[in-house]
């Protein structure tokens, strides 16, 4: 078994999110796959295959398949790219096809089209409670959003860097309102600027507390601050998020939107070998 392990999103060299990359002829068993990504660890394993015109994908987590996976699709380009060099590569996913094109050693993903609503209220109240958040804690600028690019995500502004910071929540609880809600996170944010946002990104749903970078969730609030008409973008932009700095491993994710409400999104990140 070829398996890579590859950082992406990384800080320089340093930093990023571990994701395992393993290309094959025929993709494994569902089963197989889920018992590699369980032995590996890592928030997914990505799993890819020939097939006509690109590659079929899948990714695992430890407790099960997901959707889509931005740090583990970076993590695919940079191994697509040292085996057959710079290009553009199109994934079939689940829902759909995307790409991800190789230069050097980053990538960028080209997600599915996004579209995001107001955060059902139920769901807001339980994610609060549970997260310790009070309404004096949010940022008005970002109302409490569910954010899609492939996948659901939560997303809550925080207004205050050290509030951030000391994200801390139930797992147990969170994984099982995350199942109720169909979220594949939960994206806390801070806006630093305009155009940079501090995040870190819950995922007990997947096995794992916290992941340092999270292209899916990048994608997702493209969308979403396209749809609010956030300054900047009306006419397409670009914008950073750095996550992971609270885990003791940077990470920085580069974002970049059409303007158009609805438009596939553009994430791009740096790729280091890890194993």
């Amino acid at each position: 078994m070829n398996l890579q392990r590859i950082a992406a999103f990384a800080e320089g060299e340093t930093g990023g999110n571990p994701a395992g990359v393993l290309i094959a002829d025929h993709l494994p068993p569902p089963a197989e796959m889920q018992r590699i990504a369980a032995e590996v660890g890592y928030s997914e394993t990505v799993f890819a295959a020939p097939a006509p015109g690109g590659w079929q994908v899948r990714y695992f987590a430890p407790e099960g398949e997901v959707a889509f996976c931005g740090h583990a699709t970076i993590a695919l380009g940079a191994e697509l790219g040292r085996r057959f060099g710079p290009g553009r590569h199109v994934l079939s996913l689940s829902q759909g096809d995307i790409s991800v094109e190789v230069s050097a050693d980053s990538a960028v993903l080209t997600s599915l089209p996004t579209r995001s609503t107001p955060l059902e209220a139920g769901v807001a109240a339980a994610l609060l409670d549970a997260f310790g958040l009070t309404p004096a804690d949010l940022d008005p600028r970002l109302p409490l959003s569910r954010a899609h690019g492939g996948v659901d995500h939560a997303v809550i502004a925080l207004l205050r860097r050290e509030r951030l910071a000391a994200m801390d929540y139930p797992f147990a609880r969170v994984k099982a309102l995350m199942q109720e809600a169909g979220l594949t996170t939960i994206s806390l944010i801070h806006i630093a600027a305009p155009d940079l946002f501090m995040s870190r990104n819950a995922f007990a749903i997947g096995g794992v507390v916290e992941d340092p970078a999270t292209g899916a969730a990048a994608a997702a609030l493209g969308g979403l601050l396209v749809d609010l008409g956030w300054p900047g973008l009306a006419t397409g932009g670009r914008f950073t998020i750095l996550q992971g700095q609270d885990m003791g491993a940077p990470s920085r994710i580069e974002v970049e939107v059409t303007g158009q409400p609805g438009a596939p999104v553009r994430v791009a990140g740096r790729a280091r070998q890890i194993g």
